[in-house]
């Protein structure tokens, strides 16, 4: 009930309907990499992605902005199956990536913004290597590139509401790490991916 509340919600606000342009949804295990310009970023991928693919889903987010309070944590958690990391810099950065593993391990999909923080510009900023690393651990997981359009206007950073502006999610063509690929081209490849879909 709640989630078809929120979905309803976000989409009269900012639209986001999706738009499956290299891809169409599938029960099969992906990785969906996005630009990241706004906190709606996560509900409107979540939302766009039909029902039954929520369940087994699961957007990733920080841990110090999303396990913070007992209403971030409930959305968080409770109603997009979220997996939090801890971004503080005190673990070691394999240890980050291990949640995420063992979601992967049970079959399960995950939601990942490479660029690790929101961007303000139109186009993706250099990805960190998180993705590289999943990729490589779980081959068998498809690669799928997203592109969200106007969040970073629709919802800016400081914003208490968002701004009635029309805002898309598009899903682009799964990409593979290609055999000994390097991490640095692999990343740039992927970044090309989400950008190509602007």
């Amino acid at each position: 009930m709640i989630d078809h509340l929120l979905t309803g919600l976000v989409r009269f606000l900012v639209g986001g309907r999706p738009e499956w342009v290299g891809s169409r949804p599938s029960r099969r295990q992906r990785i969906y990499f996005a630009n990241h310009g706004s906190h709606l970023d996560t509900i409107l991928i979540w939302a766009a992605l039909p029902k039954p693919l929520r369940a087994t889903t699961h957007p990733v987010a920080a841990a110090d902005y999303w396990g913070r309070g007992r209403l971030k944590r409930a959305v968080s958690l409770g109603l997009l199956n979220s997996v939090l990391v801890d971004r503080s810099g005190t673990a070691p950065k394999q240890d980050l990536l291990e949640p995420l593993k063992a979601e992967l391990a049970r079959g399960h999909s995950l939601v990942i913004f490479p660029e690790g923080t929101r961007g303000d510009g139109l186009l993706p900023g250099p990805f960190k290597s998180g993705l590289y690393w999943l990729a490589l651990a779980h081959p068998e997981a498809e690669l799928v590139p997203v592109y969200l359009g106007n969040l970073a206007r629709a919802f800016p950073r400081g914003a208490y509401l968002p701004v009635p502006i029309s805002c898309h999610v598009r899903f682009g063509a799964p990409l593979q790490l290609e055999a000994g690929e390097d991490k640095g081209a692999f990343l740039e490849r992927a970044r090309s991916a989400v950008a190509a879909l602007a």
